[in-house]
């Protein structure tokens, strides 16, 4: 995994679990923890994450806006898939080491009629479809995932 695809991550993930009620607050917190960020960059990944700032009964505190959060990770999915096979019966993506699981989660909640669900590993996720015949638009599907991050 790359090191933004980490420090984007620690970030939800610190967001999700405490508190953060600044930009300083949360630098500090990750320099601590070894992961370098000035409050530019910073600014850039709360933009790609669709971070919110919201009032509280506590105060005002950063959060991830679900809706702005969902179409930013599709982006993300797109880095950490490989490539997309397919036989007359089942699709393999492959992914970056330890993504599967996350790929997976991802698909699944897609919540589409022609997927009947994924099997994942650590880089492979095999997708089943619900029937031979939507497989070309489940690879479609994916490919198209791969490629959102562009542009």
């Amino acid at each position: 995994m790359s090191a933004k695809l980490r420090r984007l991550n620690r970030i939800k993930e610190l967001l999700n679990n405490r508190f953060i009620s600044s930009h300083e607050n949360l630098v500090k917190i990750l320099d601590a923890e070894g992961i370098e960020v000035t409050q530019a960059t910073l600014s850039r990944d709360f933009a790609e994450l669709g971070v919110i700032r919201a009032i509280t009964e506590k105060g005002a505190r950063y959060i991830l806006d679900s809706h702005e959060s969902g179409k930013q990770i599709a982006k993300l999915i797109g880095f950490e898939i490989l490539s997309v096979h397919n036989n007359e019966s089942l699709i393999v993506v492959r992914t970056l080491a330890g993504r599967a699981q996350g790929i997976a989660h991802f698909i699944d909640r897609l919540n589409s009629s022609e997927i009947l669900g994924t099997v994942a590993g650590d880089d492979t996720v095999l997708v089943i479809p619900s029937s031979h015949n939507h497989i070309q638009n489940i690879v479609s599907l994916v490919k198209k995932m791969m490629t959102e991050h562009v542009g």
